[in-house]
């Protein structure tokens, strides 16, 4: 890891800060202040006693009673003289309301108030006289906890009931078919006997039954949507405080937190509405947020409504005791750093730094900063070090042995040298640490957005440390070098300072967000390990997932993935390599991106292993979360002013990839939703009623794969009939099935997400074809179509025995390796999907046979599919390669040509011409233009295809080293065109935008009106990327600057004509 950017008191960039008028920084910014909005809630009075909810009369409580007084006196345990005051303070002292009473048998109350009473001889017998109750009962349709607690401290050890009901009742996901559960709980008036200060805490927990269950996910009505129980008890003043609260959060995004002042009572009322199953853990976890603050609560509720909503209502006191004391704020100053606290634990309920924060020791905010940055160290600790670049630089790479060996060592080092709970073990050493580093973090991007009616709250931390002042990143650098107990230790806690340095704006301090998401100057990567740096770099960290986005250009354009992962082994995997394989997808678009003006970027997002169904909810916070830092605040109170040290409007330009092709419409009307201005270019691969031109459906990506794989028939002069085809990526995908219903060779197998079908004597055509319209995986082939030597293997059969007697133990493992054995049975293999480096320097020894390859022709479809040494290799041994940087490249020219129609359109314009109406209705000009984006595609991919086959021709290069070399040279004189004084010759620039944009546009529109509404930086980005392109596929790649000048002058020959 690099050394840090300097990043103490005295570093500021107050100028670059989006400003309002009259904000200032923070005197100490070691806490959030009074978020804006909630200045109104000073004069919201809950003009009401109790709790706002009235339970129906138990007409028969009086009559139970006395039948449990019975059965306790029948069964003896209790003294008779005893019976009635145990009874009686069971049914009138625990705040325990009728309903309770009404649900429970009367032989369930005999034994809860045998328990309590048990308990409480049970305290006679300890030395320490301490009362401990503990009681649960979880029946089908409820469950009822009671616990011993002293008000005001979080309990560390004990049965948890908290975290159990979080976990078991609470955990319900939205779409989940499970039954979801409200929550009562109560605190006793009174103290416990024994002088200890311990009361009872008493939770009720019921299923839901909804009035009605099936209601849209908009519906807000509470009466429609309210649960029976709570319609039943709610008062009306509560529902429509409830009303009021849902109105707000059907168009948020985020939580709504909202609180009110009881009437003639210092109790306030903090009610959080959010979206269920979107913040698991939030329950247990607010009681260590109010705790930390000296407060307790009398009364605890969730409810649940019908369109997928949650409400906890919390009824907030200072604790016994701690009133008054002056490391605790007055609540009325503190009930509004938690308003502003629990929208960070919305995003991160259980933060793997908690225990810290339960115990008072760190704040929230500084366990959950530790927490993102223990994640940001375990992408960049695993790096090689010096040892490994000294090897590497002594052995010859060219050499397989050597090479193989390189690559094995560079695997083992970065999955053993910092594991992450290795690392985790490390941070929770040093508490002291993580506060004088979170208060460099907070001193940099904590800035009070509403000068001096933004109420600094003097919180616990601030009290407690503020003789301390800020230190800057010098004396950081001192006090993690004295207090690091070895070299390990002060690497990972100097990643903290590496990780402040590298910020540049960040929503952390927003008042409502759903993820936290951070903007990364990412200079600090190591050039050695990273040779292209990187332009731009996002770090999104929620509950559910974490992900990155990745561009090597400001203007630049890439898909979004999502990550799922089989199993705890398969999610190690995938978090140790997620930066990396980032980052190589982002290099291999940008290398792919060369005949369009956008750059390449790359979005990845993993799902955390316990949620893997919860892929749409994380791309959602995923894109808000970004969308926090490009957009400016509108709404204060909701999102105020960030502190930006990049300093300059950032637009990203996205698109479907993995797991996401059905998400990428909420995306675009989110961002139109938010006010950005460029909500038609944020996202391609859209539906066709929004503007968007669906690859799969226009075959945009395999058009481009087949030019290369016909390409090589032309040159060889084969049939393509009589071609043998190996395939993985089957016909449920999109380059998969277009490949299928655009291809006419002899397919032999084809390996997918469900398994392995082989056929040496060619696979049914039409079948195929059917699976490919069908979208159906090859699971669904009828397999009475195969010949004797012809077999499916799904994933998950073990066993099977294979016509040429061999017997497959395992369906998943001969899936995952099926496309490295029997190659001699194909001569065209075209991976059109399967995982990056799927054959890699150790496997692709398989594929070769007596130094040659056994496959003939490859054309990779899929991304990284196939590592760069393993297909140097496969040229070495005869095999003719072309790489995925140029064979498929269809689908980013067909997103920029998108984004080029969006861009040149205005809203109306946009909507007449590129949106298909509800009816199916396509407008004229968006068939055309559809037809001219395929003509654009085979053309290019051509013009690449021929310019890499004469180059190997003449010069024998491997044609993996020629892609690479090509798309660099195009990239290159790309951006030096942009910044000479071509671009300043109107005529010229008139001239080659004319040749670069689509006839169609500019018929429609008019290159006038194009270039006053396209950016300036976008125009110039077309203007560099065609010239270059055409040049160097014209004149080869290491063409000269004479060449150029030849070029050129052809080009203004034809001007002046």
């Amino acid at each position: 890891m690099a050394t840090p950017v300097p990043n103490g008191i005295h570093n500021k960039i107050l100028d670059n800060v989006v400003r309002t008028p009259g904000r200032v920084p923070s005197p100490q910014p070691t806490h959030l202040s009074v978020p804006g909005a909630s200045h109104h809630n000073h004069s919201q009075i809950l003009h009401e006693k109790g709790s706002g909810y009235v339970a129906p009369k138990f007409e028969g409580k009086e009559r139970q009673m006395e039948e449990v007084m019975d059965q306790l006196e029948d069964k003896g345990f209790i003294p008779p003289d005893f019976v009635e005051t145990e009874t009686k303070w069971f049914y009138e002292q625990l705040g325990i309301d009728d309903m309770y009473f009404q649900t429970e048998s009367v032989e369930a109350l005999v034994n809860h108030i045998l328990s309590l009473y048990a308990a409480k001889v049970a305290a006679y017998a300890r030395d320490d006289k301490r009362l401990e109750i503990r009681l649960d009962k979880e029946a089908a349709d409820h469950a009822v906890y009671i616990d011993t607690s002293k008000p005001g401290i979080s309990v560390m050890d004990g049965p948890q009931y908290e975290q159990r009901i979080d976990e078991k009742y609470l955990s319900v996901k939205l779409e989940d078919a499970s039954p979801c559960y409200r929550v009562e709980s109560f605190r006793s008036s009174s103290p416990l006997p024994g002088g200890t200060e311990q009361q009872l805490r008493c939770y009720f927990v019921y299923q839901c039954e909804f009035a009605n269950p099936n209601v849209t996910p908009n519906e807000s009505d509470i009466t429609k949507i309210g649960e029976k129980r709570w319609l039943q008890k709610a008062t009306k003043n509560t529902k429509e405080i409830y009303q009021e609260l849902m109105n707000k959060a059907i168009g948020r995004s985020g939580p709504v937190i909202e609180y009110l002042d009881v009437e003639s009572s210092r109790e306030k009322r903090l009610i959080v509405a959010y979206k269920r199953g979107s913040a698991l853990g939030l329950f247990s976890a607010l009681s260590d947020l109010y705790h930390y603050y000296g407060l307790t609560s009398s009364r605890k509720y969730v409810e649940q409504f019908s369109n997928g909503f949650s409400v906890m209502s919390l009824y907030l006191r200072p604790a016994t005791g701690t009133d008054g004391i002056s490391r605790f704020p007055a609540i009325e100053a503190s009930i509004h750093q938690i308003i502003k606290e629990v929208s960070l634990l919305y995003c991160i309920p259980q933060n793997k730094f908690q225990a810290h924060f339960a115990s008072g020791r760190l704040s929230l905010q500084e366990t959950i900063y530790a927490h993102c940055v223990w994640v940001f160290v375990g992408h960049f600790m695993n790096r090689l070090g010096s040892e490994y670049h000294a090897l590497e630089s002594q052995l010859d790479t060219s050499n397989t042995v050597h090479a193989e060996l390189l690559s094995k060592l560079k695997r083992r080092l970065r999955t053993e040298t910092f594991t992450a709970d290795y690392i985790l073990e490390i941070i929770n050493q040093y508490p002291d640490l993580i506060h004088s580093l979170y208060l460099a973090f907070a001193n940099t991007h904590y800035v009070q957005a509403r000068g001096e009616q933004d109420d600094f709250i003097p919180t616990l931390s601030y009290l407690r440390l503020q003789v301390d002042k800020v230190p800057d990143d010098e004396q950081l650098r001192e006090m993690i070098s004295t207090a690091a107990i070895n070299e390990h230790h002060e690497m990972v806690m100097t990643a903290f300072r590496v990780f402040n340095g590298a910020t540049l704006k960040t929503n952390f301090y927003t008042p409502t967000k759903v993820a936290l998401s951070f903007r990364l100057d990412p200079s600090f990567l190591p050039e050695a390990e990273y040779p292209q740096p990187l332009y731009g770099m996002f770090l999104v960290i929620s509950s559910e997932f974490r992900g990155f986005h990745l561009r090597f250009r400001d203007i630049a354009r890439g898909g979004i993935r999502i990550v799922k992962s089989r199993s705890r082994e398969a999610y190690s995997i995938n978090a140790r390599s997620l930066f990396d394989e980032n980052y190589n997808l982002a290099n291999t678009q940008q290398r792919k991106n060369k005949d369009i003006p956008e750059g390449g970027s790359k979005g990845v997002v993993l799902l955390d292993y316990p949620h893997q169904n919860k892929a749409r909810e994380s791309f959602e916070k995923y894109i808000d979360s970004i969308l926090d830092l490009l957009l400016p605040p509108t709404s204060p109170g909701i999102k105020d002013p960030i502190v930006d040290l990049y300093g300059k409007p950032e637009i990203l330009f996205m698109g479907p990839d993995e797991n996401t092709a059905d998400l990428v419409d909420w995306a675009t009307e989110h961002a139109r939703a938010r006010g950005a201005t460029w909500w038609k270019s944020f996202f391609t691969g859209k539906s066709p009623k929004l503007g968007g031109i669906p690859h799969d459906q226009y075959g945009m990506t395999t058009l481009s794969v087949r030019e290369y794989v016909t390409g090589i028939y032309r040159k060889l002069e084969l049939d393509p009939s009589k071609v043998r085809k190996l395939q993985t990526g089957g016909p449920d995908g999109d380059l998969g099935s277009n490949e299928i219903l655009l291809g006419n060779e002899r397919y032999c197998a084809i390996v997918d997400g469900s398994g392995v079908l082989v056929d040496p004597n060619g696979l049914d055509r039409q079948e195929l074809v059917r699976l490919a319209k069908e979208r159906a995986m090859i699971s669904k082939f009828d397999i009475k179509k195969l010949s004797q030597e012809g077999y499916r293997v799904l994933v998950e059969e073990n066993n099977i025995k294979l016509p040429d007697g061999e017997v497959v133990r395992n369906g998943t493992t001969f899936r995952n390796t099926f496309h490295l054995r029997n190659g001699s049975m194909y001569d065209v293999f075209v991976p059109c999907g399967g995982r990056p480096e799927s054959i890699d320097l150790s496997t692709v020894g398989k594929l070769i046979t007596n130094g040659k390859c056994v496959i003939p022709y490859i054309v990779e479809g899929a991304n990284l599919f196939i590592t760069q040494d393993a297909k140097l290799r496969l040229e070495k041994a005869g095999c003719i390669v072309y790489k995925d940087a140029s064979a498929n490249k269809g689908g980013v020219t067909s997103s920029s040509l998108e984004v080029l129609a969006s861009l040149s359109f205005d809203d109306a314009g946009f909507i007449e011409n590129m949106c298909v109406r509800h009816d199916g209705t396509i407008p004229a000009f968006y068939n055309e233009y559809v037809k001219q984006v395929q003509d654009v595609i085979k053309r290019n991919a051509r013009l690449e295809f021929e310019a890499i086959w004469r180059e190997h021709q003449e010069t024998g290069t491997p044609r993996s080293i020629l892609s690479d070399t090509l798309s660099v040279a195009i990239t290159k004189l790309d951006e030096e065109l942009q910044e000479t004084e071509l671009w300043d010759n109107g005529e010229l620039r008139r001239n080659v935008l004319s040749d670069a944009l689509p006839n169609l546009l500019l018929e429609k529109i008019g290159l006038d009106t194009i270039m006053e509404r396209v950016p300036d930086n976008y125009l110039r980005a077309i203007f560099g990327s065609y010239l270059a392109s055409r040049f160097v596929y014209e004149y080869g790649i290491s063409a000269s600057q004479f060449a150029f000048f030849a070029f050129m002058n052809k080009r203004m020959v034809q001007l002046r004509k």
